[in-house]
This record gives structure tokens, C-alpha cells and sequence, in this order.
């Protein structure tokens, strides 16, 4: 009898690489932009210093809103947004905030004050958010099993944290024979997780206040517990900190800025 005859390896790698070529050509492309000068960018970054005293100044709104608009396009992870921002404008609330910080005069003579919060309880909303946002529709299945399986998965600890342990147990084991992803597997894990992005925003929204004139301090002092409070904040959140903005006064800086030599902390392995 007859065998049917085998494909050709060129005809099927032909086939393959066409295959690719027409995957990869409905992908999205966004261009490299043209060259940026740097010069501003840096002027920005070195100019940014930690203000404890400002002027009685105010921060027009809509300059305030288009700093945390660019505070709203920092990197993130898996672009689920584990962060808020609270504007504290209202004077009670103010007074207490400034009360919980301490009564430093980073938050004393602040124009405004803005608590940022880190959410751990967001993911999975937030996973179904992307979905339905998703550009052109439909998003691909790829993209559906991510959000849809793999982020409840990976981020979910369990009752009384017993899927994250357990997840650690399985990922250690695989993780002697092959690279894994190591956590989040702990309630004190996700926090860490969600802060890493956060505290990327609240960096943006440094610089973004800096580059429109105006100046801030990234505050670590404070009372934890009375902010939640005061800002009825759900148990899936923390603070890592309350950054205080405005006009910076002449004797807003308190010293040189001092930073120590490079070698200290940049390695080529």
C-alpha cells in the first residue's frame, strides 16, 4: 500500500513562518517617540528635594489633578493598579491627618496633603477591568486565561492563608529544577507587592509636581492607624506614606542633599 506522502520540512517551516508573520502583524506596534531631551527630565529629577516647609501658596486644582493623572501612568504590576490616592481637603480631616503625620511641618504648612494608599484587595476586580477594556473588543484568549485564571491563582491566599502556603510548598519544590515565580504567598507578601507599585505612582506624582513649579515631601512618620480611620480605608490597604505638596518656602530645604558614592550601590556582574 501506498503512504501518503510526508510534507516537505521547508513547506512546513514555509507554512510556520507565515503562520508567525500573520500572528505578529496583528499585534499592537507603538513606535519608539523621537528623541526626548534629557536635559529638562534631569533639571526635574535634581531639582526634586524633600520640602518640610512651604509658603502659604495653593496649588491651582487642576494642576494638582494633571500630577496625579501622570502619577496614574506609572508601570505597574500586570497593570492591576494596586493603588489609591486620597486628596485630604476637607479641614477636619486635614487637621487630623496633619495630627496622625505628627504635627511635622511637612504636613503643617502643606498646601495639600495626599495620602497613598497601596490596595491588596483590588486584583481580581481590577483583573476583570482590564477584560472589559481591552482595545478592539474581544480580548485574545491569552489575555482571558491570564486574567481570568492564572491572576486569581498566582494572587489569592486562601482562609486563613493555606493556598498561598501551599503554593509555596509546590513552587519551592518545581523551583530546584526549573526558574519559578516565588510569591506573592502571604498576606505580608501581597502588601509588599501592591506597595512596590504604589510607591512607583507616588514617585511619578513627585516629579510630575516638581516639573509644574511646585515641590512635595514623601512622609514615612505617621500614624498608620488613625489615617485608615480617618479615611475609612477597607482591611486590604496599607499607607506607605503621605506626601505633602505645595510652594517651597526659603527655608523649605533643611540641608544639602547628600547622596554617597556610586560604587556603593551600582555593580557589572
Amino acid at each position: 500500500m501506498t503512504q501518503p506522502a510526508s510534507p516537505r520540512k521547508g513547506s512546513t517551516t514555509k507554512k510556520a513562518t507565515a503562520k508567525a508573520a500573520k500572528a505578529t502583524s496583528k499585534r499592537y506596534h507603538e513606535p519608539a517617540p523621537a528623541q526626548i531631551d534629557p536635559k529638562p527630565f534631569e533639571q526635574v529629577v535634581r531639582s526634586r528635594r524633600s520640602v518640610r516647609r512651604f509658603t502659604e501658596a495653593p496649588i491651582p486644582p487642576e494642576v494638582l489633578d494633571a500630577c496625579l493623572d501622570l502619577a496614574l501612568l506609572a508601570p505597574n504590576s500586570s497593570n492591576l493598579q494596586p493603588w489609591a490616592f486620597y486628596k485630604v481637603q476637607t479641614p477636619k480631616k486635614k487637621q487630623a491627618l496633619v495630627r496622625a503625620c505628627l504635627n511635622q511641618n511637612a504636613a503643617k504648612t502643606a498646601a495639600e496633603l495626599i495620602v497613598v494608599v497601596a490596595r491588596t484587595d483590588t486584583y481580581l476586580e481590577n483583573a476583570q477591568r482590564n477584560l472589559r477594556a481591552w482595545p478592539d473588543g474581544k480580548a485574545p484568549k491569552m489575555v482571558r486565561d491570564y486574567y481570568g485564571k492564572l491572576v486569581p491563582l498566582m494572587y489569592s491566599q486562601g482562609p486563613l492563608g493555606a493556598l498561598g502556603l501551599a503554593k509555596g510548598v509546590v513552587t519551592n519544590a518545581i523551583g530546584r529544577f526549573r526558574p519559578m515565580i516565588r510569591g506573592p504567598f502571604s498576606a505580608a507578601e501581597l502588601k509588599v507587592w501592591a506597595v512596590k507599585s504604589t510607591a512607583l505612582a507616588a514617585e511619578n506624582l513627585m516629579l510630575a509636581l516638581r516639573a509644574y513649579g511646585y515641590d512635595s515631601c514623601p512622609m514615612e512618620g505617621f500614624d498608620e492607624a488613625r489615617v485608615a480611620r480617618l479615611l475609612g480605608l477597607p482591611r486590604g490597604a496599607s499607607v506607605p506614606m503621605v506626601i505633602g505638596a505645595g510652594v517651597r518656602a526659603d527655608d523649605g530645604v533643611y540641608h544639602p542633599q547628600i547622596r554617597f558614592e556610586r560604587s556603593r550601590f551600582v555593580f557589572t556582574v
